[in-house]
Formats: C-alpha cells, structure tokens, sequence
C-alpha cells in the first residue's frame, strides 16, 4: 500500500507541531542530504515552458529511494483563483519501484523552500542578523519570514510589494501568528514605501517575487557591505531579480555567489546573466567544510536559490517520517498488488458467468 499525504493531512501536521518546528526539521532533512551530496543521482529540472508559464519535473534519487516532484509555475493563476505554484510528489523504492508516498507539495514546497534560505543564510550571512528585508509578499513569504525569525532570529521585518494588499495579507498573518506564541521574541514589522527604503541597513534581504521577467528588483546603488542576499524569485529562464552589477562585484571577490546545483542554476538563476566562466560555489560544499562561504563581516553574500529536487527528495523523507511518526494520511491502492504479479489482467477481467449468476 502507499501512503498517501493530502493538504488536509499537513494541515493536521502544521496544527499539532507549529510552522516553525516542521520547516526548521525539515531543514536538517535537508542539510542531511545536501552532506551525502555524491550519493545522489542528479539533474537539472525538465521543463515545459509556454507564454503563461512553466511545468516542470524534478528527480532525484540517492540509490535506495527515487523521489520527483511535478510543479508549476503560473503567475497569473490568482487571477483565475489558483495558486501560482501548485505540486504533487511520489517517494519511491529503488530496489523495487514501489511508491512508498504520495503527497501535496505545494503547502510543503513553500516549507522547503523557506527551510533551504533558512539553512543557506545560516551558513553564510554575518552571525547576529536582526533585520530582514522582505520584498515581494506572495504566497512564499509568510514561510521566508517564519523560518528566518525561527532559524536565524531575526526580530525585524521590513515588507515591501508593489501590491499593498500582499502587504495587507502578509503583516495580517505575522501579527497573528507571533500573537498564537509562533515567535520566541518581540517581532517588529515595518512597512516600507520602496525597494530601496526596505533593504536600507538590512542584514538580510530576500527576494521572491513572482513576475516571469528580467527584471531588476536590487540595484547595485541599495547593495550595502555585509549583506546576505536571498535571491528567491529568479527561478526560471528570462526571470531574474537582481541588477547584473551586484553579480559582477564577484570577479572583484567583494560578492560571492553560492547556489544549490549549477547546472541548473546557470539555466535559470541569477547568474543566467553572467559568462560561464563566472565564479559561483554550491552550498553543498560550504556545508561540507570543502569550500569558504562568507570570507569577512564586508561581503556580500548571495544565495541564488531556484529550488533543486534534491530539496525535494528530503521534503519527501520528512514527511513520510512524519506521517508514519504521528499516524497521518492514508493507505491506497496506487498500484495493483496481485497474488499472482503476472496476471494484470486478472484486476480488470470479467468475473465468470457462473460467478455473475450467484451474484
């Protein structure tokens, strides 16, 4: 049987353990992963690409488990009353290919992807960050800003989207998430009138905003010493959030660029703007201790985060501990289990007529 994991389920999930505490364990799933980095056949993400948005399928498999996640990516969808990013997974057993899980991943993409920013600052921003600037207030914020108060302290939000009710709808579900005892410590929430006020004097600044465009959300003019950039958004070909400027200060080595896999990463991050040769490291090896992250308390720091399967893979193990652990989800009949595993057919054929007569 294969378990099966709806949103219902990680619903229940998210009542009984917090946000917080499943993005902050999913976190060192993760991390976990990311250190047994060799151990895992990898790719970059197959994608369909149309004018309206992407479809994607991302695998990844460290020799006794095989995960994939379909995704997409739709920016215009909340005006048809769906979400820009909605997915699905499967967990699955090499040495057999049975599906072991089944799951959502949208609600849990969210998690991941906050718990990997989360994982990535701690690695490379300064020690003792407070302040984070928070510039696009979609669907994915509310998860950035919870596992960066939860996993890095920071005490101090500035928010910023071109639509305010993002805003609205973002310091709405801080303020009540903070007030149900979600933050450890006071939390200040600042909304700022631009790009520029916002990230002034931040020690963090995320980025994830939805547009498929190139567009040029930092400039180099608003990049100040020691900051930890979070480029969330650019996550696509031809969608990128940060001025080309920032990225070239890397062959001076006062920035540098860290990303989850660079084959992807090339194609579809912030360094999609840069010549090959550009100078990026994979977080892998910083956790790893086989490479430097941040160099001085003066660097700039970026993480160029597209999201990578093996994110993915680790979401999947968590919850599928996490389900049997706290007995969620259900078992289902996803694929046929026969006493004879040759007769296929036997699941589909008629019942006899002697069979249908006593029936």
């Amino acid at each position: 049987m294969t378990r099966y994991i709806d949103v219902v389920n990680v619903q229940e999930l998210a009542s009984r353990l917090g946000v917080a505490t499943m993005m902050t364990e999913m976190a060192c799933f993760i991390r976990e992963d990311f250190l047994r980095w060799e151990q895992f056949q990898k790719s970059p993400r197959t994608a369909n690409h149309s004018e309206v948005g992407v479809i994607e399928l991302m695998p990844a498999s460290d020799g006794q488990h095989y995960a994939f996640k379909y995704v997409n990516g739709h920016p215009q969808n909340p005006t048809h009353g769906l979400s820009t990013v909605m997915a699905f997974g499967v967990l699955a057993e090499v040495a057999t290919g049975f599906p072991i899980l089944l799951s959502e991943l949208t609600v849990t993409t969210a998690m991941r992807t906050a718990a990997t920013s989360a994982m990535a600052a701690q690695a490379l921003a300064r020690p003792h960050c407070t302040s984070m600037a928070l510039i696009g207030n979609g669907a994915q914020s509310e998860f950035q800003a919870i596992a960066f108060i939860s996993m890095l302290g920071i005490t101090e939000l500035r928010l910023f989207d071109v639509d305010t009710s993002a805003t609205d709808k973002l310091e709405r579900n801080l303020r009540a998430w903070a007030q149900t005892g979600g933050a450890n410590q006071a939390l200040t929430i600042i909304r700022s009138a631009s790009v520029a006020d916002a990230v002034r004097g931040a020690d963090i600044v995320t980025t994830v905003t939805a547009d498929k465009t190139q567009a040029t959300i930092l400039t180099l003019e608003m990049i100040e010493p020691g900051m930890h950039i979070n480029g969330v958004g650019g996550d696509c070909p031809g969608k990128t959030e940060l001025d080309r400027r920032i990225l070239e200060q890397g062959y001076l080595g006062d920035t540098r660029v860290f990303a989850e896999y660079l084959p992807q990463t090339r194609i579809e991050g912030e360094v999609q703007q840069m010549d090959v040769d550009f100078p990026v490291t994979e977080l892998w090896q910083v956790l790893a201790g086989h490479a430097p992250g941040r160099q001085s308390a003066q660097q700039v720091t970026i993480f160029d985060s597209v999201g990578f399967a093996l994110e993915d893979f680790s979401a999947l193990r968590y919850l599928h501990h996490l389900a049997l652990a706290q007995g969620v989800g259900s078992e289902i009949h996803l694929v046929p289990q026969m006493q004879d595993p040759k007769n296929l057919f036997g699941v589909v054929a008629p019942r006899s007529a002697a069979l249908l007569r006593a029936a």
